[in-house]
């Protein structure tokens, strides 16, 4: 429903601004500009879904020889002393914990298919063990806030979309990426332990935290030591030696499990087939939207006012070109990705406001999307603070995105 909403708006919103166009300054010709964009992206739309298949395609085929190979479930078990801790409400052996444990490491590998159905099990197993029936539970409360907040460790679909987009390292954002959803998800998730009183001294916990907090300083120290011309080769350098070797260990993990490790790329690779073709009339719909509202004026209007603001007080003003994708991203995934897309065509995917709406779409999820379809499947109502949390993470990926663009790809 929001999402029809903001496609609406995108349209009566061009329509007026380029009717008083016409009334007030005698520019005939915007009708026909907006809808020669409309053309084009619909063109575009079509051309990028088509040039997906490949990249995607080659991408789930992968994932799917790590799922079966037991990746997940390996992730599920390391996870196990943390994600026990975080979930004190659960009875120990709940059949809860074991979805939720499948849940975020799917969400981490970025299966996506995998993830929903986890998610929407872990939910219902929660439910059960719910007093209110309409009020989220602590638990419900920290699982989505957790989905919320993004944690992803390969992005693949950031990184197919921007190959696509003629990238010449489509890798080169995934340190960025990785830091901004890692704080997405630690202050989200030290917003609900506070709230739920959950002891963040425990000794588990604090050395969980304080690895990823170690970590963070660690990256930044070793990107700030370096020159800012060899910042971006040796964090691609690392990005790719970091894929490869998941690669080369969910094949190992496959032969291990003594699965068909072929048969499980061809499996992954026709999902990524079908999902590229279906994404088709979502992709062209809404980029023919945000075309239309671009070629109005009406962007650049947000934009130029919001650069014009922050530049007043002396901040840098660069990463506003990227900022309809955070903006769209706790509202709509489809949407932010238009804008994503939108933003690498019309700057440019190595542009740094291309990579920065990269890192956007990749460092939190969308919000509003996972309350209503998760709530929703079991009729929750009273959702008590989860959107406060959720939010919070969101702001906190944004903020950490354009600090460690800044750091990474200067400007």
């Amino acid at each position: 429903m929001v999402l029809n909403y903001i496609w609406i708006g995108f349209f009566v919103i061009a329509f007026v601004i380029g009717l008083c166009k016409v009334i007030f300054t005698g520019d005939l010709g915007i009708f026909t500009e907006m809808m020669n964009a409309t053309f084009a992206a619909a063109k575009t739309g079509f051309e990028i879904s088509i040039g997906l298949t490949g990249v995607l395609s080659l991408w789930l085929g992968f994932m799917k020889i790590g799922e079966r190979g037991g990746v997940i479930n390996f992730l599920s078990r390391v996870s196990s002393p943390v994600f026990s801790r975080l979930f004190p409400d659960l009875p120990k052996g709940h059949p809860a914990t074991g979805s939720i444990f499948m849940n975020i490491a799917a969400n981490m590998l970025n299966l996506d298919n995998a993830a929903t159905p986890l998610g929407l099990k872990a939910m219902k197993e929660m439910q059960e063990l719910n007093q209110d029936k309409e009020s989220a539970s602590n638990p419900m409360i920290m699982f989505i806030v957790l989905n919320a907040s993004g944690l992803t460790l390969i992005p693949v679909t950031i990184m197919v979309y921007r190959a696509q987009m003629g990238a010449a390292n489509p890798a080169d954002v995934f340190v960025p990426l990785m830091i901004a959803t890692f704080a997405a998800t630690l202050v989200g998730v030290i917003y609900v332990c506070i709230k739920q009183r959950i002891n963040l001294l425990d000794k588990v916990l604090l050395g969980f935290f304080g690895g990823i907090i170690a970590f963070i300083l660690l990256v930044v120290w070793w990107v700030r030591s370096l020159p800012q011309e060899e910042v971006s080769v040796y964090s691609s350098l690392v990005a790719n030696c970091f894929l490869f070797c998941i690669i080369i260990a969910f094949i190992i993990a496959g032969v291990r499990k003594k699965i068909n490790v072929y048969d499980a790329f061809i499996d992954g690779a026709k999902e990524g087939f079908k999902t590229a073709i279906m994404i088709i009339p979502y992709l062209i719909a809404m980029l023919v939207g945000i075309a239309l509202f671009r070629a109005s004026g009406a962007l650049s209007f947000i934009t130029e006012g919001l650069a014009y603001a922050v530049g007043s007080i002396g901040l840098p003003t660069e990463w506003v070109d990227a900022f309809p994708t955070a903006i769209m991203k706790p509202l709509s995934g489809s949407g932010a990705r238009g804008m994503m897309l939108d933003t690498m065509q019309t700057f440019g995917a190595d542009s740094f406001a291309g990579r920065l709406a990269s890192v956007f779409q990749g460092s939190t999820d969308t919000t509003f999307y996972l309350i209503a379809v998760y709530y929703g499947a079991v009729n929750i109502k009273n959702t008590r603070y989860t959107i406060a949390g959720s939010l919070l993470a969101d702001l906190a990926g944004v903020l950490a995105a354009i600090f460690v663009c800044y750091l990474f790809f200067g400007s």
